[in-house]
């Protein structure tokens, strides 16, 4: 088992690398050994990835259903958190690849979001991301 900052560094790792289900081994482990009140931010982290999971393989409705679940359980923790986790970012990083999965294509980028350091904003998300493939 990993610490929390190991966990999310190697988690974030395996998504850049494409390997979300992977990513989401990593952060099930977390969220099953977490003995603090964060259980329900690494389960919510965990969802995310098998959401990535799900929209590689095409399933565009299991990927909408686990990231809308994923982006409910982490915006609990807003303000707060926990191991630099950028809640804020990944939340809207959630919505706003949920709202392209509809849209057209989605960029190999948009599906790596950072799990670290809540100074700035989780890959993927903002106005640059994904140029090309925005809402219609």
């Amino acid at each position: 088992m990993l610490p929390p900052a190991e966990a999310l560094r190697e988690a974030e790792r395996l998504l850049a690398a494409g390997r979300p289900f992977h990513a989401h081994e990593v952060l099930e482990g977390a969220w099953k050994a977490c003995g603090d009140g964060n259980r329900e931010l690494w389960k919510g982290l965990a969802q995310l990835a098998v959401g990535v999971t799900h929209l590689r393989r095409g399933n565009r409705v299991g990927a909408v259903r686990l990231l809308t679940r994923a982006g409910e359980r982490i915006s609990a923790y807003d303000g707060i958190a926990p191991h630099d986790i950028p809640v804020a970012a990944l939340v809207a990083w959630s919505r706003d690849l949920i709202a392209r999965i509809g849209a057209g294509p989605v960029s190999e980028k948009m599906l790596a979001p950072r799990l670290t350091g809540s100074s700035g904003p989780a890959s993927g998300a903002g106005p640059e991301a994904g140029a090309g493939s925005g809402r219609r």
